[in-house]
C-alpha cells in the first residue's frame, strides 16, 4: 500500500469486492475449463478472504462449458450417417444448465481444497423486478459472507425469459458484466473487478501495435475516442459489455477495474493499490493531470524536447530564459498569492517554522531568483564546447566536447524557488527535466511551472519540463532508467536513501548537511564571532548552516569558548554539548554528533588540535562543508589539506556553499559524490562529454592503417 498510485487511494477503504470473471479467463480455447487460471483465482480470493475482505463472485462459463460437454455427448451418441447431416446448433439453454452444474463443481473442489466454503446463487431478470426479493437476495449475500462463504452468481440461463443468451440484451441486466455492475450496487460493494483476457480498455484493438492501454477512464476524454474490437470469442458483448457496465456503475459510486484475468496475481495488485488494467471512478475527471500523462511518456516527451532545444541558436536558448526570468517578475502577485495559501495550509497543518521558512516566497526573493536566471543567460553557452583536441594521426582530429545528461529528475522537498533554479539550469544545460516537489508546496509549484513553461516557445515544447503532481508517479519514474539518466534528489536523509534504494538510475545528491566549523588556538576571536552567527543564524534550516562547533582545548582558559558559547545563546540557539563540554559546562547531552538540527540549535565540543578536529570531521561529518577560523598558516593547509568534504572553507562562512554565490547562477543541489560532480553543481554538473571525430577516409587495419600520432592540438584551431 506505501506505493499506492494517488487515483488509486480509495483501495485503502475497500471492504467488500464484487469480482466477475468472464467466460474467455474461465475456458480455454477448445471450450475446456481453464484450470490453472481457476485455481489461481479461488487462492487469491482465499487470501483476501483470510484478509476480513468480503468476496462475491461472479463467474460466467456455464453456458461454454455446457456448449462443450453436450457437443461430445452428441458426437458419442451420434451414428456415421448422423454425422454426415449438418449439424444443428446446440440449444443455449440446455447448455447453461449441463455447464452451471459443472462449473459449480469445479469451484467447490477448488475451494474446499483451500478449507472455503462456496455458494451457489442463481438469479434472473425478473427477480430484480420486486423488493422482496432483492431484499431477501441482499440478506442472503450478508448472512454468507459473514460466514466467510463466497456467494457465486450467475444468470439462470436455464429457466431466462431470453430469446437466446447470447442475442437478448434486454432487462435491468443482459449479460454477466450488467449483473456484477447491478450486484455491486445492491449489495452496496466498495470495488467491482472485471476480469477479462486483455490487459484493460485499450485505445484501439488491442491486437493493433498502435493502441495504448488506458490507465484511467475519463468519460469526457475516450466515450469519443476508443475503438472497440471484435466480439469476445465466446461471452456475449467481450470489451463493449464490460465498459458499458463499467461506466454504469461507476456513474453509481462504485469503483470498477477492469484487467486481466489470465495474469497470475492480478486481482491482489488492484486491492494492493497498484497502476494495472483501467479504472473508472466517478471522480475520474479530477484526476486527468495524474492519468493524462503516464511516467514514461511525460520523460520520453522530456526528451524529445530537449533535443529541439539542443538544436536551436545559444541566442535562441539565452531568450527563453530572459523571457523566464521577465515572466516571473509580471506574474509576481499571482505566485505570491499561491505561495501564500501553501503556507497558510504548512501553519494550519502545524508544519515546523524551518520548513515554513523554506517554503515562502517573497517578493524580494522572486526579484533575485529573476536575476539569477538572467546572471545564467549571460554565461557562456556550456553546450558543444571543445574541451580537448587531438591529431591521432595525419588527418585524424579527435575532439572532446560538452553535451547535456539527456532528462533529469529532479525531487525536492519544501522549496519552491528550488524549482526555478533546477528549470532555468536545465534549460542552460540543454537537458530535459522531470520536476517533484513536496506536497506542501503543490500550488507554488504549479504556478510556477506554468509561468515557466508558458515562457518556453512551441518550437522546443513546455513538456521540456514535466511537473510530477503525485507522490505516486515516482516508483513508476524510477523504473525507467532507460530514459531518465540522472536522478537529484534534494530532501532529507530518509528520501535520498530511499530514492538510491529504489533505482537503477544514477544518483547525485547529499544525504545530510552536517557542517561544522573549527575555532583554533590562533583564531581572531572577533572574526570568529562573526562567521559563526552568520554560519548559524543566517539560515538555519539550509544544508549549508552549521550544525557543529568544534573548538581548540586551549580557548577554555582564554574564555573563548565561553564567549563562543554565551554569543550563540543570546541568539536564540538552544546548545547541545559533546560529552568534554557536558563535563565542565551545564548544556544538554546531544544524543549523536550526527545530527542535522535544521533549525536554531547545533553541537558544541571540546578538540585537542586542529589534528583532532579532522578526525571529528572525517568520522562524524556528511562531507558537505566544514570550515576552519584560523591564522596559523600551517594548520589551515593542514586543514584544507585533510578535511575529505564537498566544500572546505577557511575563515569564511559555510552558508557560501550555494551555487548562485559560487557564481554559478544558480544549482540543482548539493552533491557529496565523489564521481561526477561534487559540490554545488550547477550548469557543468548537468553536462558529460562525447567524442566526435573526423577523418578522411582512415582504416585501422590490425594499427597498420595509420600512423598515430597523439598530439595535443591548440583548441582554438
Amino acid at each position: 500500500m506505501d506505493n499506492m498510485d494517488q487515483t488509486r487511494a480509495f483501495m485503502r477503504d475497500v471492504r467488500r469486492i464484487v469480482i466477475k470473471v468472464g467466460t474467455a479467463v474461465v475456458t480455454r480455447g477448445d471450450g475446456r475449463l481453464a484450470l490453472g487460471r481457476l485455481g489461481a483465482l479461488c487462492e487469491q480470493i482465499k487470501e483476501l478472504n483470510s484478509q476480513g475482505y468480503e468476496v462475491v463472485l461472479v463467474s460466467s462459463g456455464a453456458v461454454g462449458l455446457g456448449r462443450q460437454r453436450l457437443r461430445y455427448r452428441k458426437l458419442v451418441n451420434s451414428s456415421i450417417a448422423d454425422l454426415q447431416n449438418p449439424q444443428g446448433e446446440l440449444d443455449g439453454k440446455a447448455c447453461a444448465a449441463v455447464g452451471q452444474n459443472s462449473l459449480m463443481a469445479l469451484y467447490d473442489q477448488l475451494f474446499s481444497q483451500l478449507d472455503m466454503t462456496s455458494a451457489q446463487v442463481m438469479v434472473t431478470d425478473h427477480d430484480f423486478h420486486y423488493p422482496e426479493l432483492r431484499k431477501q437476495l441482499s440478506e442472503t449475500v450478508q448472512s454468507l459472507v459473514q460466514m466467510r462463504v463466497i456467494p457465486i452468481f450467475n444468470e439462470n440461463d436455464a429457466i431466462s425469459t431470453r430469446r437466446a443468451p447470447y442475442e437478448d440484451s434486454s432487462g435491468i441486466f443482459w449479460d454477466n458484466d450488467s449483473l456484477a455492475a447491478l450486484l455491486a450496487l445492491e449489495l452496496k460493494a466498495d470495488l467491482l473487478i472485471l476480469l477479462s483476457d486483455v490487459d484493460g480498455l485499450y485505445s484501439g484493438p488491442p491486437s493493433d501495435p498502435q493502441s495504448k492501454l488506458i490507465s484511467t477512464y475519463i468519460k469526457e476524454r475516450h466515450q469519443e475516442e476508443i475503438t472497440f474490437g471484435e466480439m469476445s470469442r465466446v461471452g456475449r458483448g467481450g470489451m463493449t459489455a464490460k465498459v458499458k457496465a463499467a461506466v454504469n456503475a461507476a456513474d453509481s459510486g462504485i469503483p470498477v477495474i477492469i484487467t486481466s484475468g489470465y495474469v497470475a496475481g492480478n486481482v491482489i495488485k488492484v486491492i494492493d493499490g497498484e497502476r494495472i488494467g483501467t479504472l473508472f471512478h466517478r471522480d475520474a475527471h479530477l484526476w486527468a493531470s495524474f492519468t493524462e500523462v503516464g511516467a514514461r511518456d511525460m520523460a520520453v516527451s522530456a526528451r524529445e524536447s530537449s533535443r529541439r532545444l539542443q538544436a536551436i541558436s545559444s541566442d535562441d536558448r539565452n531568450k527563453i530564459l530572459f523571457d523566464i526570468a521577465d515572466a516571473l517578475e509580471v506574474n509576481r502577485q499571482q505566485i505570491i498569492s499561491e505561495n501564500g495559501a501553501d503556507v497558510a495550509a504548512a501553519e494550519a497543518a502545524g508544519y515546523a517554522k524551518a520548513l515554513i521558512a523554506r517554503l515562502t516566497l517573497t517578493p524580494q526573493k522572486i526579484s533575485s531568483l529573476s536575476n539569477s536566471i538572467r546572471v545564467l543567460a549571460n554565461m557562456e553557452d556550456p553546450i558543444g564546447n571543445i574541451l580537448k583536441k587531438t591529431e591521432l594521426a595525419d588527418r585524424l582530429i579527435l575532439e572532446k566536447r560538452s553535451c547535456p545528461l539527456g532528462v533529469l529528475l529532479i525531487i525536492f522537498e519544501s522549496r519552491p524557488d528550488a524549482l526555478v533554479q533546477i528549470s532555468s539550469l536545465a534549460i542552460r544545460s540543454g537537458n530535459g527535466l522531470l520536476l517533484k516537489g513536496g506536497k506542501e508546496a503543490k500550488r507554488s509549484n504549479a504556478i510556477l511551472h506554468k509561468v515557466i513553461t508558458e515562457a518556453i516557445p512551441d518550437s522546443v515544447g513546455p513538456k521540456l519540463i514535466g511537473l510530477v503532481t503525485s507522490r505516486d508517479e515516482i516508483p513508476d519514474l524510477l523504473k525507467l532508467d532507460d530514459v531518465i539518466d540522472l536522478i537529484i534528489p534534494r530532501g532529507s536523509n530518509k528520501l535520498v536513501s530511499q530514492i538510491k534504494e529504489s533505482t537503477k538510475i544514477p544518483v547525485l545528491g547529499h544525504a545530510d548537511g552536517i557542517c561544522h566549523i573549527y575555532v583554533d588556538k590562533s583564531a581572531n576571536m572577533d572574526m570568529a564571532r562573526r562567521v559563526i552567527m552568520d554560519a548559524k543564524t543566517d539560515y538555519p534550516a539550509a544544508c549549508n548552516a552549521m550544525e557543529t562547533l568544534l573548538v581548540h582545548k586551549d580557548l577554555m582558559e582564554t574564555n573563548g569558548l565561553n564567549e563562543l558559547v554565551a554569543g550563540l545563546q543570546n541568539e536564540g540557539v538552544m546548545l547541545y554539548s559533546g560529552p568534554k563540554v557536558g563535563s565542565i559546562m551545564e548544556i544538554p547531552q546531544a544524543g549523536s554528533f550526527h545530527c542535522e538540527y535544521n533549525a536554531m540549535a547545533c553541537t558544541v565540543e571540546i578538540v585537542d588540535d586542529v589534528r583532532d578536529a579532522i578526525d571529528h570531521i572525517n568520522k562524524h561529518g556528511s562531507s558537505h562543508t566544514d570550515c576552519i577560523i584560523a591564522e596559523d598558516e600551517e594548520v589551515v593547509t593542514l586543514f584544507l589539506g585533510q578535511v575529505d568534504s564537498a566544500a572546505v572553507f577557511h575563515n569564511a562562512s559555510t552558508r557560501f556553499c550555494d551555487g548562485a554565490r559560487f557564481g554559478l547562477g544558480a544549482e540543482v543541489g548539493i552533491s557529496t559524490s565523489r564521481i561526477h560532480a561534487r559540490g554545488p553543481v550547477g550548469v557543468e554538473g548537468l553536462l558529460t562529454t562525447r567524442w566526435i571525430l573526423r577523418g578522411s577516409g582512415q582504416v585501422v587495419d590490425g594499427d597498420r592503417g595509420v600512423t598515430y600520432t597523439h598530439k595535443d592540438l591548440p583548441i582554438a584551431l
